[in-house]
């Protein structure tokens, strides 16, 4: 399975990112293999519509869950739409939420978590 997590950097021994659609850099991490790949997030600087096209971004980079500290409305429409599960994580480096889903110490959220609209921000 591969799980799409919020960072703040490429490297997954660093702060995770609480934010999903402005995020700077997704980790993609196969439970499978253990492999994982940072790559930065096209959508992170966008003028409007970020969490949608995070949301593009991550399914078309195979991502089946994702892992961040908050999702906006807009975000959170387009992870159900999607079908992309989507759990929250407090704080840690990206290493540290892996294993904390894992363990099953994270819990999937149902709605949108914060963050608010922004337009033309």
């Amino acid at each position: 399975m591969k799980i799409a997590i919020t960072a703040t950097t490429n490297k997954i021994d660093q702060p995770f990112n609480p934010r999903f659609g402005r995020t700077e850099y997704f980790i993609i991490y196969d439970t499978e293999t253990k492999e994982w790949e940072a790559s930065v997030n096209p959508a992170a600087n966008a003028r409007g519509g970020a969490g949608p096209q995070a949301v593009q971004f991550i399914t078309q980079a195979g991502a089946e869950i994702v892992i961040s500290g908050r999702y906006g409305p807009n975000a959170f429409s387009a992870l159900q739409a999607s079908g992309l599960p989507a759990y929250i994580a407090a704080e840690g480096t990206v290493e540290d939420v892996i294993q904390q889903f894992l363990d099953g110490k994270l819990e999937q959220t149902h709605a949108a978590t914060g963050g608010e609209m922004h337009e033309g921000h």
